[in-house]
């Protein structure tokens, strides 16, 4: 078990988690906001396979979820006015108002399919059924990963300090965020975006954010219509109130995946928690127990992270054996930060020293000149592979696609300043290792949010068996590279 610690001073401070607050300004001057995170080394080539998709498996693992909705549904039809009437409505809402957040978060990130397609239907779906607005809850996230557990950049964070514990017992129905999230729905329909939502979502997406709560509106208003014409509560049983009542095992996992560990700290190892679940759990949950992988891979889609966990646990701490275990830590977390906001859970773990290939010896380094510069053999990429290149200070990412083509393009994403050379290349479309960002890498144009700016692009010529690249910008292309993100600053009291 453990370790845990505590402050020598006992003290409540509240820190402010809003993203307007004293917080918010000092983590921007440290230079968290969109920092460099650490991540474990692990072979490329491995993780090219791990951030490959499929259809099959979601496929089968969609429909389950849906004759398993529709199963339960039916039963808690026909049991109405009956005792059999509680178990069926609990194994529904269950599935509806809990098992749904797994499915919104997964398809946000669009790794459940391989098709986009099908990846935004289930989200649009999902989010409904778990009443979040899809534009505004999908730049929301894309904060939670760029900040996670970071004060005040960070949105999502689920447990504050200090919190009580009649709070997490309201989270088990959803009786917290619930009436905020319908509240927010309401102020948009009407046309009505607040500071939050301003902060969180490009102003070029709030037209679309007001439509989308019309529609959840819309569709809320007529179920409760169908219910006062029936004279019934029934159809708020199940379109609405399943996301309270069926809400307790989506908070009962949220919880373990970051409370009580560590705050404002650029390695997910410190902040976050993998957990040991049954393989019902993990259905339910599409294996976001294994939490602190998705956080350093977010493109590994959800069916192969136990292997990412197998391929890189050397390097992680140990997970928590079970639910239980979890909770026995961080509910002890939650009553010592009731007295000392600055108590904190120490890992009792020392991270292993790194022998995995420097990601840095990958890139091929070529000296910087006008003009056409040689890149090598035309065998230095094999199809589908991405190869860095550095020119000078700047870098850049070579491909072969499946057609036997050849691109070269800018080596980082113009959203989150990430390295696309540890990005997902599907065919002709290059995906950000950071926020699920993608690019077509034959002209450099944004093809998925939260990625907006197009990459520069340049022609690659073969000639006498060598690459050769023409590093002159086409001119709806001249704006300079972005810089990488640098360090943030941590405080000397805070080191892993």
């Amino acid at each position: 078990m453990s370790e845990l610690r505590s402050r020598t001073e006992s003290r409540v401070v509240r820190r402010d988690y809003s993203l307007t607050g004293p917080d918010a300004k000092a983590a921007i001057a440290a230079g968290f906001e969109n920092a460099d995170w650490y991540q474990v080394p692990i072979d490329p080539e491995r993780l090219k396979v791990l951030m490959t998709r499929r259809n099959g498996r979601p496929t089968f693992d969609a429909i389950l979820w849906a004759v398993l909705i529709l199963g339960f549904g039916t039963l808690a039809f026909l049991s109405l006015g009956t005792w059999w009437a509680i178990p069926a409505f609990a194994a529904f809402g269950t599935l509806w108002g809990s098992s749904a957040d797994s499915r919104w978060h997964e398809s946000g990130h669009g790794t459940v399919f391989r098709t986009s397609r099908a990846n935004d239907v289930l989200y649009s779906v999902a989010a409904f059924m778990m009443l979040r607005e899809p534009t505004l809850w999908r730049w929301q996230h894309v904060r939670h990963h760029s900040n996670t557990s970071i004060v005040g950049l960070d949105p999502e964070v689920t447990i504050k300090r200090p919190t009580s514990f009649t709070y997490i017992a309201l989270g088990y129905f959803n009786l917290v965020n619930g009436p905020k999230m319908l509240w927010k729905i309401l102020q948009h329909a009407a046309g009505h975006c607040e500071t939050y939502t301003r902060i969180i979502v490009p102003s070029d997406r709030l037209r679309r954010v007001v439509w989308e709560a019309r529609v959840f509106v819309l569709l809320l208003v007529g179920t409760i219509a169908a219910a006062v014409a029936l004279g019934t509560i029934g159809p708020l049983l199940f379109v609405g109130l399943p996301s309270f009542y069926g809400a307790w095992f989506m908070w009962f996992c949220a919880v373990t995946q970051h409370a009580g560990l560590r705050e404002d700290v650029l390695d997910h190892r410190m902040s976050t928690r993998t957990v040991h679940m049954n393989p019902v759990f993990r259905f339910l949950y599409l294996n976001m127990n294994y939490h602190v992988e998705h956080h350093m891979f977010p493109s590994v889609p959800y069916y192969n992270l136990p292997a990412l966990h197998e391929e890189i646990k050397a390097y992680l701490p140990p997970p928590k054996t079970s639910v239980l275990a979890a909770y026995r830590e961080l509910l002890h977390a939650v009553r010592m930060q009731q007295k000392d906001t600055a108590w904190e859970i120490e890992r009792g773990w020392a991270p292993p020293p790194e022998t995995g290939a420097d990601r840095a010896g990958r890139a091929v380094k070529v000296e910087a000149g006008p003009g056409e510069i040689e890149l090598g053999p035309v065998e230095m990429v094999a199809p589908g592979r991405l190869t860095p290149v550095e020119v000078g200070q700047r870098q850049y990412v070579l491909c072969q696609m499946l057609d036997g083509s050849y691109a070269f393009f800018d080596g980082l994403c113009t959203h989150g300043r990430t390295s696309l050379a540890d990005g997902y290349l599907d065919n002709c479309v290059i995906e950000c290792p950071k926020h699920n960002g993608r690019f077509d890498v034959r002209t450099g144009q944004a093809v998925r949010r939260p990625a907006v700016k197009s990459l520069g692009t340049y022609p690659v010529l073969v000639r006498d068996g060598r690459l050769v690249v023409a590093l002159e910008l086409p001119e709806d292309q001249a704006e300079d590279q972005p810089e990488p993100a640098g360090p943030a600053v941590l405080s000397s009291d805070r080191a892993v």
